[in-house]
């Protein structure tokens, strides 16, 4: 991934996070947006420092999908006391059989 792309997925990834979509007030957003002007780099210019930042957005970007997708998965399968047979069934994907009355 290029730097621009890591950017712009890392800023997408606070806006999911955050609870009202809007990140223009984001301490973290300021911070990332610093830290991409602070090591861009000219045609002329070889920075061994900017791999580096692409190196460690992709790695907040990792942890930030985790994270979100972590929530999701706790959100849905988190124990909500007990579960009758049919709700149990239905979330591993059984079918229970049909009574006929």
């Amino acid at each position: 991934m290029t730097g621009t792309k890591v950017l712009r997925s890392l800023l997408h990834e606070l806006r999911q996070a955050s609870p009202n979509g809007c990140i223009k007030d984001s301490l973290a957003a300021r911070y990332i947006l610093a830290q991409y002007k602070k090591f861009a780099t000219t045609e002329q210019q070889f920075c061994k420092a900017r791999n580096e930042a692409t190196f460690l957005g992709q790695t907040y970007l990792t942890y930030l999908a985790s994270q979100r997708q972590y929530l999701k998965l706790y959100k849905e399968y988190h124990g909500r006391g007990e579960r009758s047979v049919r709700d149990t069934a239905d979330l591993v994907g059984f079918k229970l059989p049909s009574d006929p009355k």
